[in-house]
């Protein structure tokens, strides 16, 4: 996938442990713990929201684009 997620990144940084930050966001620790290894395909934005304001980042900080090398023949 192009989309690399950096919340593990972000929240080291800001010493945060992911129990803080599930309480802070209002999510559990399971999809929180989904959220920060990449196993997951989509992200509310009211979600991505609440994470950036108790990170206190903005949302280029937690999510990575990255181009695709694809095969030339």
């Amino acid at each position: 996938m192009a989309i690399i997620l950096r919340l593990d990144r972000v929240m080291a940084d800001r010493k945060m442990s992911l129990g803080e930050l599930s309480e802070r966001v209002g999510i559990s620790n399971v999809n929180l713990s989904k959220i920060k290894t990449g196993k997951i395909s989509a992200i509310r934005f009211s979600t991505l929201n609440a994470i950036c304001s108790a990170l206190d980042c903005q949302p280029g900080d937690i999510l990575e684009y990255r181009r695709e090398e694809t095969e030339e023949k």
